[in-house]
């Protein structure tokens, strides 16, 4: 199963549009599932991303939309919580954030807020965040690239994280 990962569009407020190369490399990558870590914030966003493949997305802290707080679903085994990530202060905390993961008793917990890509693992537990789609910049500190993650779930998982410039694979296993 392939999953697009995507969120912190801030769209029309921050950015105009999402980035043409986002959505060819959407349509590439030909994804089951696109999954917003939210701050979408224009229905339009939404419209678009389901053009493109099924989608779900969960509330960010600047969705006026009645979306979910959280999505919780199983694949291939695995557990998976989608947040925002506004639940965690500092910003990103790692600590915080696995706690949510345990909590749920989840083996991937992802989430947005951060503007920043990263992918972490951390015992048995996998943490991924996009990072912005459109990389504009947030109340923390952001990259300011455009990025999003690509999660494969198979016998093993791919996490590959793309950026407007380059590309990075990396698998994980988890029991």
């Amino acid at each position: 199963m392939k999953i697009a990962i995507i969120g912190d569009f801030h769209i029309p407020s921050r950015a105009n549009k999402i980035p043409f190369w986002i959505k060819e490399k959407l349509k590439k990558y030909s994804v089951d599932l696109i999954l917003c870590t939210g701050d979408l914030t224009s229905k339009l966003v939404l419209k678009e991303l389901k053009k493109i493949s099924k989608t779900k997305t969960i509330k960010g802290n600047m969705d006026k939309e009645d979306y979910p707080e959280k999505i919780e679903i199983k694949i291939k085994g695995k557990k998976l919580k989608a947040i925002h990530g506004n639940q965690v202060y500092p910003r990103g905390n790692k600590d915080q954030l696995r706690y949510l993961a345990k909590e749920s008793e989840s083996d991937i917990l992802i989430h947005g807020h951060t503007h920043k890509l990263d992918v972490a693992k951390i015992d048995e537990l996998l943490l991924i965040n996009p990072g912005s789609a459109t990389g504009v910049w947030s109340g923390g500190s952001s990259s300011g690239k455009s990025s999003f993650i690509i999660l494969e779930i198979n016998d093993k998982i791919k996490v590959r994280k793309i950026y407007q410039d380059k590309e990075e694979e990396e698998e994980y296993e988890l029991n």
